[in-house]
């Protein structure tokens, strides 16, 4: 599912600087090259929908991301299991060899 997530943020962030780029600004933006795209649903139109397209990668991108981050998966250690040990046993001294 993390994956699944990652993927999805990857879209929507990219979506969403095509979306900022073509956005009308002060400068002119891209937008102007469209022109075409601005007879069809009008100056407004395009703009409230770019608007409206903007807030909503955003609010996706951080729905993604929050989703993502529960969905990270987590590797399952287990509790070290206390082995016991065997009792030390104390050095005795060497048999003496036999005459």
């Amino acid at each position: 599912m993390y994956i699944f997530f990652s993927i999805m943020i990857i879209v929507c962030a990219v979506l969403l600087i095509l979306i900022v780029l073509v956005q009308n600004s002060k400068g002119g933006g891209l937008a102007s090259g469209f022109g075409q795209g601005n007879q069809v649903m009008g100056v407004k139109k395009t703009a409230d929908f770019l608007e409206k397209a903007t807030w909503t990668l955003a609010g996706g991108l951080l729905l993604f991301c929050l989703l993502a981050s529960f969905s990270i998966p987590v590797k399952k250690t287990e509790a070290p299991v206390q082995q016991e040990q065997p009792a030390q046993q104390t050095p005795t001294a060497p048999a003496a060899p036999a005459k």
